[in-house]
């Protein structure tokens, strides 16, 4: 598969690219965990199908450590036992907000509720701005065909 167009090379997509990607930096410096924050990312990603993503989030949790049974089970998270009540909170949020569309009315109160349970201000700022930030990419992402398979963990950093 090629890609529609050159998001790497072309000018243009380098200056709006490098806002999101300064988004998604914020976000990682502002105090949740990182494992919770790349099982959000990858999460989103599934949802979307956007392979870029997926292939860049699996590859960058594993090389945080994140271990390949809790990332085989993240779209099955929900019968899995490998996740902690927040991650469990984290990932339902990020369902939520990621069908958007299919939810009259938005996420519901209780999902944010059990989110605001497990994190503070700070760190819900960051799980909606990663949320936000991921779902863009995707789009960008599946709408140019954006290959997957050949990031390697960091290529980005």
């Amino acid at each position: 598969m090629e890609a529609r167009l050159d998001l790497f090379g072309n000018p243009v997509a380098g200056r709006i690219l490098k806002h999101f990607t300064a988004a998604g930096k914020a976000a990682a410096e502002a105090g949740l965990p990182e494992s919770t924050r790349e099982l959000v990312l990858l999460r989103a990603s599934q949802i979307n199908g956007c392979g870029f993503c997926v292939d860049m989030h699996t590859k960058d949790a594993a090389h945080a450590g994140e271990t390949a049974q809790r990332l085989h089970l993240v779209a099955a998270w929900r019968e899995a036992t490998v996740f902690t009540d927040a991650e469990r909170a984290a990932l339902e949020l990020t369902e939520q907000a990621t069908r958007i569309a299919d939810a009259a009315g938005g996420v519901p109160d209780e999902v944010w509720a059990d989110a605001a349970k497990h994190f503070d201000e700070n760190q819900l700022v960051a799980l909606v701005a990663a949320i936000a930030t991921i779902n863009a990419f995707n789009r960008i992402n599946v709408m140019v065909r954006q290959p997957a398979g050949w990031y390697q963990p960091g290529q980005f950093a």
